[in-house]
Order: structure tokens, then C-alpha cells, then sequence
């Protein structure tokens, strides 16, 4: 991903920033921003840049305005090119480094920009320094008839957002965010919707009751298809770890089921994969969601489960459910396996049904 922000990146900001700034002098300024860019990481790329432009760019106060009219000059290059936006990242991120002194500035700046790409990381200096009147602007961004705009407001204030500062007093209360997410909950455009659900996801890994009251005022008022589907898809945190509450504000109870049986391979490895089947009776007309957990064998010894997603279903009466499956122990940048006893479990609207130990070599 860092290769978004080579060569052709600093080429686009040169281009663009040119069309806007009479003292802007290209030449240096790609010197000094591709100097040592290839050996840096994503995001300190995006500081390093930051750090060139600034040195080429007058005050933030007599920069904004013309801000405000890069997208009309911007060079958006291939249309299919589906990392093109990536250019501004660094651009966005100027204001947040440079603007902070002027909030009023600032946030005429990100909303002209966030079309560009998402201004969500540059706010967050603002919501930190500014709270009142950060989320001022911020309700008035759900307003607007951008879709751009309107997912700043939500993304801009997720407490957890990746690779963003963590918003700490939105951590310890987001009740705040509440206000922005309300406009938002039946928003016609997906983009904004998945934002609001990413919202929810984040406060309920702090704050799970106070996230699932929110999503039961959605739903027992005159909602849309939209708000059910940001519910559904801001509990899965909570679905994955069985939160009973959670389980029934969606319509799932107890499992009602007889009949259980699970077989799995008693040894798996980088080259043979974990293989698994599974069955189940239903006692009773029901909503269920059926998952499957594993419980990684870490470096010291202990356990560490992750829960898989693998099917959800309305069963009938008597319905026998037969499913099967297989987990890779190829190895992957994102986990490292280790060898050992391993445990495989059957969890069913968030209980463990059955389960049984294998081998990883």
C-alpha cells in the first residue's frame, strides 16, 4: 500500500499544487519529498511529505482559500486506477499539522478536500483540541448533500478509527457521538451507513450496553431497511463474542437444539488443512446464527480464540443441519501459528455447543 505514495504520487500533488500556488516551486519540492521516500513506511511517508510541503507552501492562513479550489485542479488521473486518491492523503493531513491554529479555516478546508480522500485522520487534532466546537461542525456536516461530508462527520469521530489518533474522552464516553450518528441512521448512501455501523463497532468494544440502548432506540422507532442493516452490521463484535443482549435485540434466543455432533481432523498442518463437519437438530422453529471458534495455542503456553463467521438461518422444527468446512494453517502476515494442541468449538447464537482438541504440527 505504501507504493501509493511513490513517484507519480508527489508528480500529482506537484501538478496540482502548482495550478493553485504562484510560489510553489515544483522542482524543489519533489526533490526533497522523493529524497529517502523508499525506504519509509506508509505513514511516515505521509509525515515526510507533510514536512516537504511545508516548506514550500506560505502561511496556512493565505494557503486555505486556495485549498478550498485544489479539487477543481486536481489530477485525478486513471479513472480506473482504483488508488489515485491516495495523493492527498498527504495533502489532507497538511491541514491537520499546519491549520490547527485556525479551526474555522481548517474545517472549510477538509470539507472542500474530503471529496479528494477522506479527511477522517486530519479532524482528529480538531475533535481533541476543539471538542464543542469541533462536533458544531461536525453536526453540520450531517447535513450536508455530500456523501463525502456526511461520512467525515461519522468517521472523523470513531474513537477507535485504524491508524488514526485514538479519540481517549470519546473511549471513556461516547456519548457525544451519539448526536452525530442520529441524522445519519437511516442515510441513503452505503458508504455513510457502513461508516455509522464502524461508528457503533468501535464504542461497543468499550462501551456495549450503551451501544446496544442506542441501536434498541433505532429500532423500536419508525425505522428503515438502512437502520436495520447498520444495527446488524455494528453488532458483530458482539455476535462473534456471544453477547447475549446483543443476541436477543436481533431476534436470537437460547439455541433450542438436540442431536449435536462435531469431527474434525485429528491432526493439521501448513500443508494439510483443518478439516471439519458438523450437524445439528433444531427443536424448534428459530433464528440462528452458527459459528465456528478456534483456540490458537500462543508463545506462553495459554490459548487465544478467534470466532469464524459461517452461516446464519431461520430452522424449522426438526431441521437437521449438516455444514463443512476447512481452517488453512498456511502461514500468513496477520497470525503466527504455533505448533501444539489446539481446540475447535461450535458456537450457536453465542454458545459453545461442542468441541474438540486437535493437533497443529
Amino acid at each position: 500500500m505504501k507504493q501509493n505514495l511513490s513517484h507519480s504520487a508527489i508528480m500529482r500533488i506537484s501538478r496540482s499544487l502548482v495550478a493553485i500556488e504562484p510560489t510553489f516551486n515544483p522542482d524543489i519540492f519533489e526533490q526533497s519529498a522523493l529524497q529517502g521516500l523508499e525506504s519509509l513506511a506508509l505513514k511516515a511517508r505521509v509525515n515526510h511529505v507533510i514536512v516537504c510541503l511545508n516548506h514550500q507552501l506560505p502561511s496556512f492562513e493565505q494557503l486555505a482559500p486556495k485549498l478550498c479550489q485544489l479539487p477543481q485542479h486536481w489530477d485525478h488521473g486513471d479513472p480506473n486506477d482504483t488508488q489515485r486518491s491516495f495523493a492527498a492523503w498527504p495533502v489532507i493531513d497538511y491541514v491537520a499539522a499546519y491549520g490547527l491554529a485556525h479551526p474555522k479555516l481548517a474545517f472549510q478546508v477538509l470539507e472542500a478536500l474530503t471529496h479528494l480522500f477522506s479527511a477522517e485522520f486530519a479532524i482528529r487534532p480538531f475533535i481533541e483540541r476543539y471538542p464543542e466546537q469541533a462536533f458544531k461542525q461536525l453536526k453540520q456536516w450531517t447535513k450536508s448533500s455530500s456523501e463525502h461530508v456526511r461520512r467525515l462527520a461519522c468517521e472523523g469521530c470513531r474513537p477507535r478509527l485504524p491508524w488514526g489518533i485514538q479519540l481517549k474522552n470519546l473511549v471513556a464516553d461516547p456519548a457525544p457521538i451519539f448526536t452525530i450518528l442520529e441524522p445519519l441512521k437511516n442515510d441513503t448512501s452505503l458508504y455513510v451507513r457502513k461508516s455509522v455501523a464502524n461508528n457503533l463497532n468501535d464504542i461497543s468494544k468499550d462501551h456495549p450496553l450503551a451501544m446496544l440502548q442506542q441501536c434498541a432506540k433505532w429500532q423500536h422507532s419508525r425505522t428503515s431497511a438502512h437502520t436495520h442493516w447498520i444495527i446488524k452490521h455494528a453488532c458483530r463484535t458482539l455476535i462473534k463474542a456471544g453477547h447475549t443482549q446483543c443476541l436477543a435485540l436481533l431476534g436470537f434466543n437460547a439455541a433450542q437444539i438436540h442431536e449435536t455432533t462435531l469431527e474434525c481432523s485429528a491432526v493439521a498442518t501448513a500443508h494439510s488443512p483443518l478439516n471439519f463437519e458438523f450437524a445439528v437438530t433444531s427443536a424448534q422453529n428459530q433464528a440462528l446464527i452458527i459459528d465456528y471458534a478456534i483456540d490458537f495455542l500462543r508463545a506462553n503456553g495459554r490459548h487465544n480464540r478467534k470466532v469464524f463467521k459461517l452461516k446464519t438461518l431461520n430452522a424449522t422444527q426438526g431441521q437437521r443441519i449438516t455444514l463443512k468446512k476447512h481452517y488453512s494453517f498456511k502461514p500468513i502476515s496477520t497470525r503466527q501459528y504455533y505448533l501444539g494442541q489446539h481446540t475447535l468449538s461450535l458456537q450457536i447464537n453465542g454458545h459453545i455447543v461442542a468441541s474438540q482438541s486437535f493437533t497443529l504440527e
